[in-house]
């Protein structure tokens, strides 16, 4: 009898391949650009000191050690992701900072055989857009907590709504083939825009106490770490790596004109719009 295929094939082969690299090597200005997401999520999720929490897309691991020391050394806080040179990057961190009841696991949290009933709390800062099906990945997540246990993550809102975060890419379009329509059901960091699609979600995954509320954040970027970060991540990034050079030239001589109206002495500032969500198993 044939098997069927392993879900999230495509978000795994990314993560594990060029977008894990990059984050990578990028993670001193991501945990920077998203720190204030990480103070959001340990917030909202914190179920209380010697806890055991679940952090899920965990990447480079800040958001997991973050919780780990909220928790205090009687407590402790897994981080899980599908990517090995993140969670590689995370483990090295832990053991650098010396945080002992943090610790990390390769895995994909919609077929992951979590031990039932487990954790306190699930967390989680933008990394669970990417499921290809939501309501199997957060059924499964729902069974891994306590009766009673606490759900919060952050997800990105609409793009209309980001305007940073898209710059970039209607900077590149003029140079740039036409792009197909996104599809807002498929995984990818736009797929929880509709805070009401959110809500059926967890609903359907078996949640509680569902609340999808808005969060507009703060957030800023060194000005020197700006275009690192805009043609290394995210569409354009992907773009750059697969265009002839000279459309390469064309697209990062238009970027900075693009981000001006965003800089501000030595820091770009942008509004992120977000869902903070939280719920009960």
């Amino acid at each position: 009898m044939p098997q069927s295929a392993p879900p999230n094939t495509r978000q795994a082969a990314l993560w594990n391949d060029v977008s894990g690299k990059t984050w990578v090597e990028m993670q001193p200005i991501l945990d920077e650009i998203l720190a204030p997401f990480e103070r959001l999520v340990v917030d909202a999720g914190y179920p209380g000191d010697g806890s055991n929490v679940l952090d899920i897309g965990c990447g480079a691991g800040a958001t997991t050690l973050a919780m780990a020391r909220r928790v205090g050394n009687d407590g402790n806080c897994v981080g899980l992701d599908i990517s090995q040179p993140l969670v590689a990057l995370a483990m090295e961190r832990t053991k650098v900072a010396g945080v002992a009841n943090a610790s990390f696991e390769v895995g994909d949290a919609q077929s992951y055989a979590f031990k039932s009933g487990y954790f306190d709390a699930v967390i989680s800062r933008f990394g669970v857009m990417f499921f290809d099906d939501p309501v199997a990945a957060f059924t499964n997540i729902r069974k891994a907590a306590r009766r009673g246990g606490k759900l919060a993550f952050v997800a990105w809102r609409s793009p209309l709504e980001n305007d940073f975060m898209t710059t970039a890419v209607r900077a590149a379009a003029p140079f740039l083939p036409p792009a197909p329509a996104p599809d807002p059901d498929a995984p990818g960091q736009f797929a929880f825009a509709d805070g009401a699609k959110v809500k059926r979600i967890l609903e359907a995954s078996g949640w509680a106490s569902i609340a999808v509320e808005q969060a507009n954040v703060a957030c800023r970027i060194a000005r020197r770490d700006l275009m690192t970060f805009v043609t290394r991540l995210g569409p354009v990034g992907a773009a750059l790596r697969d265009v002839d050079r000279a459309t390469a030239e064309k697209i990062t001589a238009v970027l900075p004109a693009a981000f001006a109206p965003y800089v501000e002495d030595d820091e770009a500032r942008f509004n992120a719009a977000c869902w903070l969500v939280t719920a009960l198993a």
